[in-house]
């Protein structure tokens, strides 16, 4: 992985610096406080980080102070200027503001995600499904996950593995879905992401992702006890709940032989439905009750 190069530390007009797609919106109250405190400074404390794109400027850093300076009708703000490509500016992106503000909930699950995205990226080998590699960049990972699951942790109230889960909701999440919980006419809770989380029914997923963006309800489970009851009052039967109690089944009506030999043979596979880097507790727990089967059908 190249990393990115800085080129100056220099002042640029604020015509020239391009905004492009950003993982969260400019919130108006951190303009407002912007605004008060370059006005009681004089200046820009902490100067923007552009990337250069030919002739032009794009933003990497520095939303909320380039919106402030443009509302004072500033001429010049400072900038450091790096050269890098795409996915090293967006990496910087998420670093910035995953070190800066506190966050909302849906904030730290999209920069959570991108961040993890783009290590797998540089990483490959690290993702699920190649083990070695995996076992290998779990620390580096789980360090660079880590640092921000501990910062949103301690911010929001809430144990650090509820901030992994998060992660895993961020994943699912797709742009058209967090451009509708931004439009919630309050923040959407933490518990309401990972209740989407487990949301498997494509159809139930959009109608309850519909409902908290239009506030028409105004938590997850309420969405979905009302989505259940337009149907009938019956939730919908997901495919993974299908095949989970097609499994239970057939494990109740074998023979405990049958059920032992079954563990052996698929144990490997067992080991590998681990949950993702962090989430050791929750692994912890998991493999406690499969044990307990195990040691079940043993008798």
């Amino acid at each position: 992985m190249t990393l990115p190069v800085r080129q100056a530390l220099t002042v640029l007009d604020v015509g020239l610096i391009e905004v492009v797609a950003r993982l969260r919106p400019v919130s108006a109250q951190a303009v407002a406080t912007l605004v008060a405190s370059i006005q009681e400074n004089g200046h820009i404390l902490n100067p923007l980080l552009v990337q250069r794109t030919g002739s032009a400027y794009r933003l990497i850093d520095g939303a909320h102070r380039l919106a402030a300076a443009r509302e004072l009708g500033l001429e010049r703000v400072p900038v450091s200027v790096f050269e890098c490509g795409v996915d090293q500016a967006l990496r910087m992106e998420v670093d910035g503001n995953m070190a800066g503000a506190p966050m909302s909930a849906l904030d730290t699950a999209v920069f959570l995600a991108a961040r993890k995205r783009l290590y797998e990226k540089d990483h490959p080998e690290a993702r699920r499904g190649f083990a070695g590699g995996k076992a290998r960049h779990q620390l580096t990972l789980g360090t660079i996950v880590s640092s921000f699951a501990e910062a949103a942790a301690l911010a929001m109230g809430k144990p650090k593995v509820a901030i992994y889960r998060l992660v895993a909701a961020g994943a699912r999440l797709t742009a058209d879905e967090v451009a509708q919980l931004r439009r919630a006419p309050g923040p959407v809770r933490l518990d309401d992401l990972l209740g989407l989380n487990k949301i498997n029914d494509d159809e139930e997923r959009g109608a309850v992702i519909a409902a908290l963006g239009s506030g028409t309800a105004k938590s997850t489970a309420a969405a979905r006890a009302a989505h259940a009851a337009a149907r009938g009052g019956k939730p919908p039967k997901t495919s993974v709940e299908a095949a989970f109690q097609a499994l239970q089944s057939a494990w109740s009506r074998a023979p405990k032989e049958a059920r032992r030999r079954f563990v052996e043979h698929l144990w490997d596979d067992i080991e590998a439905l681990a949950p993702p880097d962090g989430v050791s507790a929750e692994w912890g727990a998991l493999h406690g009750k499969i044990m307990g089967v195990v040691r079940e059908a043993a008798e």
